[in-house]
């Protein structure tokens, strides 16, 4: 399979008073359709900096970027938005869920930027919420379900559309090892199901268990790039 994701050179410099602070060096790096990779890292790393930029949330100081076959380094704000909506998907540690909003509301968001008409999308919002394992939730608004279920809702909400990269960005960060690892499973068995590619940013050498390749940054810059030989293995209830 070819590269869906091919950045060259990036970095990123921030100023800061009279100082500047490399957040990002020179980091080449691809990753192919449906490769499920992950940015590990400790605080402060750069990690979540790179996915930034790789998601168009971020501009980088140089370098080229280029996404599902498009050069995107120069794209305008408006031009981005709407790339994103068409391609991209995403699952943040902080759920980011609108608190107005019910599960089903908030999971059908990304298809109303997309024309989608108010039926089919709520229809296809229940049938991600069912997915995940909250059909006894579609009502409920964020404050009235734990973080796992919110992340769950993320979830849903980041592959309701189809895009061709999700990215997710310390997914497991907010929750116990155990809703971590259940979040975890899912994020990866939906990526799987639906041939999609995963871009997955944590600290936890353990959830980096789950890609099928580890590449490890420190100070802005690559340090190891390598294959994982036995990815974690996923449960059968998730998988489905």
């Amino acid at each position: 399979m070819g590269a869906i994701i091919s950045a060259r050179e990036l970095r990123k410099v921030y100023l800061i008073g009279k100082e500047k602070v490399v957040a990002v060096g020179r980091v080449s790096l691809s990753v192919a359709e449906g490769e499920i990779c992950c940015i590990l890292g400790p605080s402060g790393s750069g990690k979540s900096t790179l996915l930034n930029i790789m998601a168009g949330l971020e501009r980088p100081t140089r370098g080229r970027l280029v996404l599902c076959g498009a050069d995107v380094t120069r794209l305008s704000e408006k031009q981005w938005a709407l790339f994103r909506q068409k391609n991209i998907g995403f699952v943040f540690q902080s759920y980011d869920l609108m608190p107005t909003l019910t599960a089903v509301e908030n999971v059908a968001l990304p298809l109303t930027f997309r024309g989608v008409g108010r039926a089919a999308r709520l229809k296809r919002a229940v049938r991600m919420l069912k997915a995940v394992g909250l059909g006894d939730r579609l009502l409920h608004r964020p404050t009235q379900m734990s973080g796992g279920q919110q992340q769950r809702v993320g979830i849903a909400r980041a592959f309701v559309a189809h895009p061709r990269i999700v990215f997710a960005d310390e997914p497991t960060g907010n929750l116990d090892s155990k809703t971590g690892r259940e979040v975890m499973e899912l994020v990866v068995s939906m990526a799987r199901r639906h041939r999609e590619t995963l871009v997955l940013v944590t600290h936890d050498p353990e959830i980096a268990g789950y890609a099928d390749r580890i590449v490890t940054i420190r100070d802005g810059n690559v340090v190891s790039d390598e294959r994982n030989a036995a990815p974690r293995e996923i449960g059968k209830e998730q998988a489905g």
